[in-house]
């Protein structure tokens, strides 16, 4: 297989590849750079030797980049060339590695490349192009992009690879935000997800970026089974239908099963209807993040926050909630039942006989009829 590659930054986080096969065709891919991070982790863990981590002499698999655009605010020393620079020398690393299977899929069309990045979504400042020869005109991008930076509130050890160890106080940027409750960040060279029940801003309290109840719901299905560990969580089994009434930061949102409601991991929900896709089944193979409740640190700069809402406030305004729309669908049935014997009662009317007159008397007929009608009652 032969790949050429077109780089974009259309976002933050996205990034817009045009892959030419060996067949002269041509395919646009989008791809984040948190996805990009984790195929590179994983092409390591498979070829350790190329990958230098028995022997530095023997790597032949190229750094990963840390361009400008992630430098954030504070920008870094070291500079290892662009992203396109990436994919060109891996393209050209021997045949067992850039035509493995674990390179070929990452490049193939998904059906999320169908559906791409829209110009609404695409942040003017933050858009750079990289011509198709940059491999022999290299140029940096220009222009780093500023990431929102955060603060650590308490230490974090990392527990898997793909993560990063915070200490209490120390200053991230961040790369990207997933609904899951993990945040991709950088420290200087040290890259990873985080919990974002660690993570204060800077700039104030993040409750602007809270999205408030919405007691209507909407549905989701159960990915992945969870017994509640905390009275204000719920046991839910893989394949129940739910309805998901708030969306919190922590990756731990409150759902709505029949009449009872609690906290529940957003990673193993899938909204109803959606098709699932193998970054979503290894997504939900991650652990849990902990909840914002549970990190404790007196220190903190951000004494206010968001207050808590109790299970029984949600319960009462889902009630609440559940009652006003029952009593609208009862109000558009009994209007539905009106206009419906309305109709039925003009539709009788239109099928109404005419009336029979009554008969006649026989001295009627022997006055006014006809000789022979007169012989028929005689």
């Amino acid at each position: 297989v032969s790949i050429s590659f077109t780089t974009s930054a259309l976002t933050l986080q996205v990034y817009m590849f045009l892959v030419k096969w060996n067949d002269l065709t041509e395919k646009l891919v989008y791809r984040r750079f948190t996805e990009i991070y984790e195929f590179h982790k994983a092409l390591k863990e498979m070829f350790p030797i190329e990958s230098g981590d028995i022997n530095a002499e023997n790597r032949i698999i190229p750094h990963l980049p840390a361009p400008k655009w992630f430098d954030g605010q504070r920008s870094t020393q070291s500079r290892q060339g662009t992203l396109a620079e990436y994919c060109y020398a891996l393209v050209n690393l021997p045949h067992k590695i850039s035509r493995c299977l674990h390179v070929v899929n990452f490049f193939k069309v998904r059906p999320d490349d169908m559906s791409p990045v829209t110009d609404s979504q695409i942040k003017k400042p933050e858009v750079f192009l990289l011509p198709k020869d940059a491999k022999k005109n290299a140029s940096d991008i220009t222009g780093p992009i500023i990431l929102q930076t955060y603060r650590a509130i308490a230490d974090y050890e990392k527990s898997s690879k793909s993560e990063m160890a915070l200490k209490a106080g120390d200053m991230v940027d961040i790369v990207e935000k997933s609904e899951s409750g993990w945040w991709f960040c950088q420290l200087k060279n040290k890259r990873g997800w985080v919990p974002a029940a660690y993570l204060e801003p800077m700039d104030g309290p993040d409750e602007s970026e809270e999205q408030e109840p919405n007691y209507a719901g909407e549905r989701y299905v159960v990915q992945k089974s969870y017994t509640a560990v905390e009275e204000d969580e719920l046991t839910l089994t893989e394949g129940d239908t739910i309805e998901v009434i708030h969306k919190l930061l922590d990756g731990w949102w409150v759902v709505r099963k029949d009449e009872s409601t609690g906290y529940y991991p957003s990673m193993y929900l899938q909204r109803s209807g959606e098709a699932n896709t193998p970054e979503k089944s290894e997504l939900r193979n991650r652990s849990i993040p902990p909840r914002r409740s549970t990190i404790r640190n007196a220190k903190s700069i951000h004494k206010q926050s968001r207050k808590q809402i109790s299970q029984e406030t949600y319960r009462r305004n889902s009630r609440k909630y559940i009652q006003s729309r029952r009593n609208m669908k009862a109000n558009l049935q009994n209007k539905a039942n009106i206009i419906s014997e309305k109709n039925e009662q003009e539709e009788n009317k239109s099928k109404a006989q005419p009336a029979v007159p009554p008969r006649p008397s026989k001295d009627l007929i022997m006055n006014r009829c006809t000789e022979s009608t007169r012989r028929k009652i005689m």
